[in-house]
């Protein structure tokens, strides 16, 4: 198997078609067709279905096509890790980040890493936790913020914050309580939460199951924030959330929040990398800015609700 072999793969299937794929990376028809062939039969699998117009991926496409784009990521980060420029890092970094931590940590990451770090090239990407886990897993991206729900092991994790989960209802609702709310009467109004395994809900179970409760009183499963938000604002039920994914409504009072109490309901916050992917200086360096900057965002109150976790090593220093 070949460097080149994969980067036509990836082409192929990017373009859809051999005779697009070979225009882009500047190659013969039938010397990319050649040597597409010569991968297959090393795999033993076709990876597409040739069609009237074009190309598929078979479901062995699919499969390989992550660990195809990961093993030249990782490539190009050893590149880079050869060709520092002096006193300068250099190199890309891939990072994930939930959809409901982006609103406090997306744009000032950007900006952070922007000063801190001029030729690094960040690429944020915003997914589902659940789906976050296995691109981290096998490559797809540098780094990721992830939840600690007890199963982090597999990854190097660096403890960033804690967060508070509140009862966040429609400003109107008639069954909205006016102060803080006892956790298991909290867990019994009408909920509105991500479908598991994703975000605060195995949070939320592992709350009900300690509250002596079969489940959480859900009435919809919403993994979308912006779904969630709009069905909040139309009344269908309350969530139980950090504020800052809905810091806009809160502010203009269109939703309300309440603290869970006596009790209290939170979620740890870990920055995280693959255990067995060698990290380049660039990851290194943006890990470390990620640090300072969540420092930053809770000691000015920037990030609502947030207690930070504090520790003198750097992150991935240590196994």
């Amino acid at each position: 198997m070949e460097l080149r072999q994969l980067r036509y793969f990836l082409a192929i299937a990017e373009q859809g078609s051999l005779s697009k794929a070979a225009a882009t990376v500047y190659v013969a028809q039938s010397a990319l067709s050649h040597q597409l062939a010569q991968l297959e039969a090393e795999l033993g699998q076709p990876l597409f279905h040739r069609l009237p117009r074009g190309v598929e991926l078979t479901p062995a496409g699919r499969a390989f096509h992550p660990h195809a784009l990961a093993i030249l990521r990782q490539v190009e980060d050893a590149r880079h890790s050869l060709n520092q420029a002096e006193g300068e890092t250099v190199g890309k970094v891939i990072f994930g980040i939930p959809h409901s931590v982006s609103q406090a940590l997306a744009l000032p990451l950007l900006k952070a890493v922007r000063a801190a770090l001029p030729r690094v090239e960040l690429e944020l990407t915003e997914e589902l936790t659940g789906n976050l886990i296995p691109q981290l897993r096998t490559g797809l991206i540098h780094l990721a913020v992830l939840f600690d729900d007890g199963l982090l092991d597999e990854f190097r994790s660096h403890p960033l914050l804690e967060e508070a989960l509140l009862l966040i209802s429609p400003a109107d609702a008639p069954d909205a309580p006016g102060g803080p709310i006892r956790l298991r009467d909290a867990l019994r109004l009408p909920l509105i939460l991500p479908a598991p395994p994703h975000g605060v809900r195995p949070i939320v179970d592992a709350a009900a199951r300690q509250a002596g409760l079969a489940a959480p009183n859900v009435v919809a499963d919403i993994s979308s924030i912006s779904i969630l938000r709009t069905s909040l604002l139309a009344g269908l039920g309350h969530t139980l959330l950090p504020p800052m994914p809905l810091q806009r409504e809160l502010e203009r009072g269109e939703l309300r929040a309440v603290p869970i109490a006596p009790e209290s309901l939170t979620r740890r916050v870990m920055l995280c990398a693959s255990r067995h992917i060698p990290a380049s200086a660039a990851t290194l360096a943006v890990a470390r800015v990620v640090q300072t900057l969540v420092g930053q965002l809770c000691a000015d109150g920037s990030w609502r609700e947030a207690r930070l976790i504090t520790t003198e090593r750097q992150p991935f220093t240590e196994r």
